[in-house]
């Protein structure tokens, strides 16, 4: 009887094991503190947003183009104007554009040129001047005077030889170009080969001219016209002789020619101004 009643006991506990146990029923968010309740079903999830499908264009890549063995590998640069992918250079290919390529070379050689170009000019103080040129000569060469017509030293002279500035010494013009242009001044219709005489406008004395000055010094030499037809530029450096000294063809010591003071003029070889 006590076995018996023991196994139903066991019996009794077993069934309850497998029946008392409930499934806890579902919480609200209130009951928790939170605003919002907790689905737990399937149905009340929310659906998923569907997701189309998104149609991807299938891009065709070009073949690049094949590249003979030979040919150096470039790399493309940004476009330019024509729209075409420039491509870099190999170092040593030649320059397609129309700006010159200036070596050092070059740029050396300018340098030296212009060093030479300063080194040539002549430059003095004006008491320095007055010690070296004669009273007429800083009159026309420094103060920019002009000498008598027809009363100077070289207006009717042709011998064969160059003239040179009474300054510095730079010859200036050649007697192959010297002509009689019958205006009281040596004429010639054009200069020494090179940059030996600088031409600047002259609106002095109301009237508007071309001053030429010595490229070496900046000394006065006159001024140039456009009134020779008859020589082969058209034109006439009107120059004062004081300005000038002449070396005569043939002479190896380069010294100028001693002459007598022209006429018109006193033993200091002074003139009076007039128009040129």
């Amino acid at each position: 009887m006590r076995y018996t009643f023991v196994f139903l006991l066991v019996l009794t506990g077993f069934a309850g094991c497998g029946q008392g146990i409930a499934p806890i029923p579902p919480t609200s968010g209130t009951a928790i503190g939170a605003g919002v309740s907790t689905p737990t079903t399937a149905s009340e999830m929310p659906a998923a947003p569907s997701v189309a499908a998104v149609p991807v264009a299938a891009t065709s890549v070009a073949a690049a183009p094949s590249m003979p063995e030979d040919e150096p590998f470039r790399v493309p640069l940004a476009d330019d104007s024509s729209g075409q992918p420039s491509m870099s250079k190999e170092p040593g290919e030649p320059n397609e554009s129309n700006e010159p390529v200036r070596s050092a070379a070059d740029s050396r050689d300018q340098n030296r040129s212009k060093e030479q170009e300063m080194s040539d000019k002549v430059v003095r103080s004006e008491e320095e001047w007055k010690q070296l040129l004669t009273p007429a000569q800083y009159y026309i060469l420094r103060e920019k005077g002009t000498e008598r017509p027809f009363m100077n030293q070289f207006d009717r002279h042709f011998e064969p030889g160059v003239y040179a500035c009474a300054a510095c010494g730079q010859e200036l013009f050649s007697s192959t170009t010297k002509f009689n242009s019958g205006c009281g001044w040596p004429a010639f219709y054009a200069a020494q080969a090179g940059e030996r005489v600088q031409l600047t406008p002259d609106l002095t004395r109301g009237m508007v001219r071309t001053e030429v000055t010595c490229a070496a010094c900046d000394s006065h030499l006159g001024h140039i016209f456009d009134d020779a037809p008859q020589t082969p530029t058209g034109q006439r450096y009107c120059i004062n002789s004081v300005a000038l000294k002449f070396l005569p063809a043939g002479r190896q010591d380069g010294r100028p020619t001693d002459a007598a003071p022209p006429p018109g003029s006193n033993a200091s070889g002074e003139t009076r101004p007039a128009m040129e």
